[in-house]
């Protein structure tokens, strides 16, 4: 195992920190606008994947790197890459948001739409 293994988070954990109104955490969600427009958690800041080229160089400025930054996509596949990048730019305190939003409809929250 590589020292590069992303840490997950369950959506259960996630309902527990957003209940808790856990002002430290910084919540990115990569999914892209319209995926947003069917289903979304408050709280979350959108940086698309596809326009990682628009934001990419600001993510320095716009969170902070040692905050605890917890990532969300449909299911866990793209927020994992952004942990990845995200630990590539040194931030020390990231998360997978485990099964995304999805598992958040499935699991937490069934007012959130499923897509």
């Amino acid at each position: 195992m590589t020292g590069n293994a992303i840490t997950q988070i369950t959506v259960e954990e996630l309902a527990q920190r957003l209940s808790a109104q856990d002002s430290s955490i910084q919540l990115v969600d990569v999914r892209e606008p319209q995926e947003l427009a069917i289903a979304s958690i408050e709280g979350f800041v959108n940086f698309p994947l596809s326009e990682f080229a628009e934001w990419g160089d600001q993510v320095p400025t716009l969170l902070n790197p040692d905050a605890e930054t917890l990532v969300l996509c449909h299911h866990g596949m793209r927020s994992a890459q952004m942990c990845q990048w995200l630990m590539a730019q040194g931030f020390t305190n990231v998360k997978n948001i485990s099964g995304g939003i999805d598992a958040y409809s499935l699991l937490v929250d069934s007012s959130v739409p499923q897509y």
